[in-house]
């Protein structure tokens, strides 16, 4: 196997390797995961900011 033969069967792999992430990604079946992932920031931001308030509270 020379260096050609080598260097298209890796950029097959890479090819194949991109698409099957591309499409993981943007799969229905992860969207829920996605969105809640995203929108963890906002509920971490709203538990500290409760949890600083109820501290106040005396």
């Amino acid at each position: 196997m020379d260096y050609g033969t080598f260097q298209g069967i890796l950029t097959i792999i890479v090819m194949v390797t991109f698409v099957g992430i591309f499409f993981w990604a943007y799969s229905k079946h992860s969207k829920s995961k996605f969105d809640e992932a995203a929108n963890l920031v906002f509920t971490e931001e709203e538990l500290a900011k409760m949890s600083k308030d109820s501290g106040d509270q005396k």
